[in-house]
Order: C-alpha cells, then structure tokens, then sequence
C-alpha cells in the first residue's frame, strides 16, 4: 500500500514538473513506467492551471482594461507551462504545412529553429486565445473562475488519448522524441484518466454554482468533453495521415488548438 502510494505521488509530481514550470522540488527518477503513470493526473494538471489562472482573472478583475487583463492573463499562461504546447504547435505547423514527405516534415519538426509557418500559427492562435479571453473578463468571477479550469482539463485529457489511440510516428527512428516516453498506454489509463477527468469536472461545476447533474451541469462537462474528444480525433485523423503517427510536438500543437476551441465553448455554456 505505501509502494502504490508513492508511486502515485512521484506520477503526480512528474505530471506537474513535465507539463509545467510550477515549482514541485522533488527528486525522480525518469523512466518510461513512471511517464506512463504520470499521464493519470494530467486532469489534475490541467485544472490547477486553470484555477491559478482564474484567480489571477479575479485579482486583475477591474484594475485594468480589458485587452491589458487578457495579454497578462495570456502572458501567465504561457509562463506557468514554459511555453512547452506552444513550441509544438510552432514545431507542427512547420512541418506539416511545408508540404513536403513525410521524412522531411519530421526532420522539419525537430530542427530547433522557427519557421514561417510556426510563427504564423502561434501568432494567431495567440490572437484567438487573447480575444476570447476578453469575452470572460466581464463575467462574475465568482462562480466563472470555477469554469474556466474545464479548458486546460479537458484539452490535457485529450493529449493522453491521443497518446493511447494512435501511433508513434517516430517509432524505430534514431534519437526518437519525448512522446516515445509515453507508448504503452491502454485502457486501463484511459479509464482511470476519464475517471479523474470526470470528478474534478464535477468539483469544478459544483463550485461554480451549479449541480454537476443538472442540465447546465451536465451541459458544461459535456460539452468540453465532446468538443475535445471530437475536435481532438479529427486532428489526430488529419495529422496521423500526414506524419504516419503523432509526436510529442503535435500533442502539444493539439493541446493548444483545443483550450482554443474549448474557451468558445466553455463560454458558450455558460452564456
């Protein structure tokens, strides 16, 4: 009992110190089996990202006008994970929109420098990301900052299905990738994951002021869970045809369109 107790915490430990800049003084020991079993709190991850961030929203509530709000807000986002999603993303869009073959779209994505089409893709999403934000700042932030964690929740539940469902695309190359740390998912993850996603959803709702079972309940966490579940398998779909797989690169260019997608949609709900 206490060996599966710290092998949960020394899973959550490494879920926050890889997925961001938060600090988690702990020691550990890398190895695949620990990367495994860190993607089960990558919920967890996602919704104390939020929280921070809607208690950032809340304090900044009223000081400032609202394009300055969203900026610091986006600002701190990018802050807390390093800019981690955002490279893929710019690492991604470089190599999928070249348009060459396959091997050459990979070798693209892993050449450190930025190109074109990657600063033309973070730039606008940066843009989307920005505007959406001022849609939240006039809300009430004393239930909406229990909301707004169902974004960064639900797009890092995507990630570890899109781990578990499709293939590696690096499989077999030389010097891999950090997504080849994570091949061996199956259904007991993507169990236990959901599980966790579906009760911190819960908890959020209900801090928000509704019941998670009733109708807007149910609306808001279903709602983010179709959106990312269905925006993130048609991505998956489009960029498995193009690379033979994913990579570590695209699920962070995946995680970055769907807190996008799921802004709208959360606020949506809401509205």
């Amino acid at each position: 009992m206490l060996d599966f107790m710290v092998k949960g915490l020394s899973a959550c430990a490494a879920a926050f110190q890889f997925l961001t800049r938060l600090p988690v003084p702990v020691s550990l020991q890398y190895n695949d089996a620990l990367f495994r079993r860190s993607v089960l709190f990558y919920p967890l991850v996602g919704a104390v990202l939020g929280l921070l961030l809607a208690a950032a929203g809340w304090a900044l509530q009223g000081w400032l006008a609202p394009g300055v709000t969203s900026a610091l807000l986006l600002s701190l986002w990018a802050a807390m994970t390093g800019g981690l999603h955002l490279d893929g993303l710019m690492d991604t869009a470089d190599g999928i929109l070249s348009h060459r073959s396959r091997e050459r779209m990979l070798e693209i994505m892993k050449d450190s420098r930025v190109g074109a089409m990657g600063v033309i893709a973070c730039s606008l999403l940066l843009l989307c990301k920005w505007t959406l934000l001022q849609q939240w700042l006039p809300l009430s932030w004393n239930g909406t900052a229990f909301l707004l964690p169902l974004v960064p929740l639900w797009s890092r539940w995507y990630m570890v299905v899109a781990i578990a469902c499709w293939p590696y695309a690096r499989e077999g190359q030389s010097g891999g990738g950090l997504g080849g740390f994570f091949r061996g998912l199956g259904a007991r993850h993507l169990a236990v994951h959901t599980a966790l996603a579906l009760l911190l959803s819960a908890a959020l709702v209900s801090l928000g002021g509704y019941s998670p079972l009733s109708s807007r309940g149910l609306l808001l966490i279903g709602a983010a869970a179709a959106a990312s579940g269905l925006a993130g398998a048609a991505l998956s779909r489009w960029i498995a045809r193009k690379l033979g797989g994913l990579t570590g690169d695209t699920y962070g260019a995946m995680n970055e369109l769907l807190e996008t997608l799921l802004l709208l949609v959360v606020f949506s709900c809401i509205g």
